[in-house]
């Protein structure tokens, strides 16, 4: 029972500290590494809405894009890319799309949108299913030191 509760803790404390970290970014207006390829097509052209309105990772198409971050968001539908454009911290995966797995141990690793979970209402993608599972083996851990790198990240860029 009272590790029950200490996960609830842990996990609350994460969700708030996550809050913080997005306010402060939004607020100092930084620029945030993002998963693109050398077409700077963000996470593969997946569609991040998709995740959120339909359950499932789902393309996106050349002609529903936004730009963010320095990269091209792409979406199934024109409606998710007008629900981005006007809020994409709530959308956007977090960590640029980089696996949630890499950046709690502090790299950049490239994740498969494949393999996905939504955390808090947070999008969090991995490298594999095997990532995928160590990151649900303790969420609020990982999720936790994933923040912390990515914050060291986000302001050595």
């Amino acid at each position: 029972m009272l590790r029950a509760i200490g996960n609830l803790v842990r996990g609350a404390v994460t969700v708030c500290l996550l809050g913080v970290l997005i306010v402060a970014q939004a607020v100092a207006g930084e620029m945030m590494p993002v998963n693109a390829g050398p077409d700077k097509v963000a996470i593969n052209g997946y569609d991040t809405v998709a995740y959120f309105t339909e359950g499932r990772p789902t393309r996106g198409l050349e002609e529903f894009f936004h730009e963010w971050q320095g990269a091209e968001w792409r979406f199934a539908k024109p409606e998710h890319r007008d629900l981005f454009a006007a809020d994409p911290d709530k959308y956007a995966p977090r960590f640029g799309g980089f696996c949630a797995m890499g950046m709690s141990k502090g790299a950049q690793v490239q994740a498969d949108p494949e393999n996905w979970a939504i955390v808090g209402d947070k999008l969090y993608l991995t490298f594999d299913r095997s990532a995928m599972a160590k990151l649900t083996a303790d969420t609020p851990g990982h999720i936790a030191k994933a923040e912390a790198a990515w914050e060291a990240t986000v302001q050595g860029n």
